[in-house]
């Protein structure tokens, strides 16, 4: 049977390995990285796309499609256009865009929050909890998900707060708080 009548799995290539929030739950975001993934979902729906499509249009009109790379290619790369526009509008369907330069005062962590934790060793590190799709653990940006920010969420300065790591349980002291935009 020919391919092009073939079903092909949408889901097997659907970035499995990206974190979800809960099934129903919210996508928390900052307002910047709504803003990317905006940019990121227009561009490929007004830009790349129409692109691809015209030279699959194109190759396809040149006869023989099984040799045919412009329109095998073509179409491959407008799957996967298709695929990447498809979990883009489902996380910014879901966002909960919370901005947290709005927070203002507060001494406790929520999502948004700069936070300065000193460890057990004197040494001292500054998270920001950033939504899924926006973490860069080298910049210090961790997901609101992740091990380390379900931690801190509702400490207050002050407080020492218990991380279990691969190396054991680790004390982190919550040195600051602060909300700003990043």
């Amino acid at each position: 049977m020919s391919k092009a009548f073939v079903k092909e799995n949408d889901d097997e290539d659907e970035l499995d390995d990206a974190p979800q929030p809960q099934q129903g739950g919210k996508n928390y975001m900052t307002p910047r990285g709504y803003a990317r993934l905006k940019e990121e979902f227009d561009r490929l729906w007004k830009v790349d796309r129409p692109e691809v499509v015209k030279i699959v249009s194109w190759a396809a009109s040149n006869g023989d499609r099984s040799e045919n790379g412009d329109y095998i290619y073509g179409k491959r790369r407008l799957r996967e256009i298709d695929r990447r526009l498809r979990f883009l509008s489902r996380r910014l369907d879901n966002a909960e865009i919370i901005d947290p330069e709005r927070r203002g005062e507060c001494d406790q962590v929520f999502f948004g929050a700069t936070v300065t934790v000193c460890n057990q060793h004197g040494e001292e590190h500054t998270y920001s909890i950033v939504g899924i799709d926006e973490a860069v653990p080298g910049r210090g940006w961790i997901s609101w998900i992740s091990p380390l920010a379900r931690c801190l969420l509702k400490a207050h300065e002050g407080d020492v707060v218990s991380l279990q790591t691969p190396g054991g349980l680790e004390e982190l002291e919550v040195v600051e708080i602060r909300y700003e935009a990043l």
